[in-house]
């Protein structure tokens, strides 16, 4: 059974909206929360925000209108995303990553932000994504690594450093080619 809100949102049974310490969150009008997701305390959330089931938002996350979070997906704490996002299923975003407006990330990638994992200490710091940029399915993003504007990342690709804007990077370690032209453009985020 689901419950809709005065705003017009559709939040199912099952679902947890402000979970651990801190301030409610917030979520704009017009929400579709699919069971067992969890949003925790400290989440500022836009208008048109629909999740797929499963999915866990952590405390200081902040995320634009009209976006897309596929089934278990997990965005951990102190990230920022855009407006008009579309991130697939089964996909990580670690804690202090960015992700711009228009965005497009495919089913299965992994963004990390630890450069030496148990091994010594380490800032984390995840990676940016700018705005109209495309992450292909299973691509994985090593720390601090920006995706520049309009940049596209094909599937399966191992991205260890910096892509420039409006290229295409395949392969891993991802290399960098010319945007052929079907790829060429902006994002149109389809929900």
């Amino acid at each position: 059974m689901s419950a809709e809100s005065e705003a017009g949102s559709l939040i199912d049974e099952g679902v947890t909206v402000g979970y651990g310490d801190g301030s409610e969150p917030t979520i704009g009008e017009r929400a579709r929360i699919r069971a067992g997701s969890i949003i925790y305390h400290d989440v500022e959330i836009g208008d048109d925000f629909i999740t797929g089931h499963n999915v866990l938002v952590r405390e200081h996350t902040t995320i634009g209108d009209k976006v897309l979070i596929g089934t278990n997906s997990v965005v951990d704490g102190n990230t920022t995303i855009g407006s008009h996002v579309s991130i697939q299923t089964n996909v990580y975003i670690p804690t202090n990553t960015h992700i711009g407006n228009d965005v497009f990330v495919g089913p299965g990638v992994v963004m990390t932000n630890d450069m030496y994992p148990v091994r010594s200490e380490y800032e984390l710091t995840g990676p940016t994504i700018e705005d109209n940029a495309s992450v292909g399915a299973n691509a994985t993003i090593l720390p601090g690594v920006t995706i520049g504007e309009g940049a596209f990342v094909a599937a399966g690709a191992v991205v260890v450093e910096d892509v420039p804007p409006r290229v295409l990077a395949v392969g891993a370690p991802a290399t960098y080619r010319e945007l052929p032209a079907p790829l060429q453009g902006d994002n149109t985020i389809h929900r």
